[in-house]
């Protein structure tokens, strides 16, 4: 088995992110020749075709893309190793690595991240948001020390993880006051045929809204749908349409000026959760994290693990 020749590996991720062995050499300072060599002899040894030319330029074959991937990873941690080395500050500090699903609140995110940095030990928090997918990964190879979502771990993935259930809340519709003063109808009847603003498709309270607006005969007028939540309530407060979020977070959606609540329902129900490498809680900011949310955030309706 070949062992990885990182200077080989560092020259493709260049070609790779430059699109081109001509802008890559000025990168490298290196002459296009040279680079053209590496390369040819990087995928020798590995026996994969990592570009195909595609007119002037290269394009990644589907194992270029798998080996980006990788790399992409191993140079953020070096560059992340770096910045560790020079920052003194960091060095006294334990980094805690928390994942953020982009379908969980940003304010609810929040919520659950702040009593980390109420720890005894210093550290240093680190937060990463994208797709659950893609911070399970992370989480897989130790990169994420824990993953907050709107859904328990995937039942397709292949990746070892574990669910802790921190809470759920019922859910809160708001709206300006000049979108509630263009109907006489009482909540939830004013929904229908109304502007409404839905969470994207990948996050969990997107088909809990549309199964309850069937339950209630409610057609709302869809015009639009956000994986944000926070550009979803920035499009809601400038009143483009009606929105839906946790009502443990409706005080401070409150605080908004011009946002109003225009009802309520618990047949609708945002859960979230906490996913881990283990089983029980050792790590004592997680178990903290754990703790403050059932008892703080969610009130009774977290149950311990």
């Amino acid at each position: 088995m070949p062992s990885l020749n990182y200077k080989h590996l560092r020259y493709f991720w260049v070609v790779a992110k430059s699109g081109s062995i001509a802008r890559a050499s000025k990168h490298l300072h290196l002459t296009p020749q040279s680079i053209s060599g590496q390369l040819g002899e990087f995928e020798s040894v590995l026996g994969i075709e990592l570009f195909r030319r595609v007119g002037r330029g290269l394009e990644l074959t589907e194992a270029g893309e798998r080996m980006l991937g990788y790399a992409e990873q191993i140079f953020a941690l070096g560059d992340e190793l770096i910045d560790s080395l020079r920052d003194q500050s960091f060095s006294q500090c334990k980094p805690f690595r928390i994942g953020i699903a982009d379908s969980v609140p940003k304010m609810v995110a929040f919520r659950l991240v702040k009593p980390s940095l109420s720890s005894e030990e210093p550290i240093k928090l680190i937060c990463r948001e994208g797709r659950l997918t893609t911070l399970l990964a992370d989480l897989a190879v130790h990169r994420l020390d824990m993953v907050i979502a709107d859904r328990p771990m995937p039942e397709n993935l292949n990746v070892r993880g574990y669910d802790h259930f921190l809470g759920e809340s019922g859910i809160s519709f708001f709206g300006t006051g000049e979108l509630l003063g263009q109907t006489d109808l009482p909540f939830p009847q004013l929904l229908d045929g109304a502007p409404f603003l839905l969470p994207g498709a990948d996050v969990a309270l997107h088909t809990r809204l549309m199964r309850w607006f069937e339950a209630e005969r409610l057609r709302p007028r869809i015009i639009g749908e956000f994986d944000d939540s926070a550009l979803l309530k920035a499009f809601g407060q400038a009143g483009i349409g009606f929105f839906a979020a946790p009502s443990a977070i409706e005080s401070e959606l409150m605080q908004k000026s011009g946002i109003t609540v225009i009802g309520r329902t618990d047949a609708v129900r945002e859960q979230i959760y906490a996913i881990t490498n283990e089983r029980k809680l050792s790590h004592p900011i997680i178990a903290t994290i754990c703790r403050e949310a059932q008892h703080t955030i969610f009130g009774d309706a977290g149950s311990p693990n």
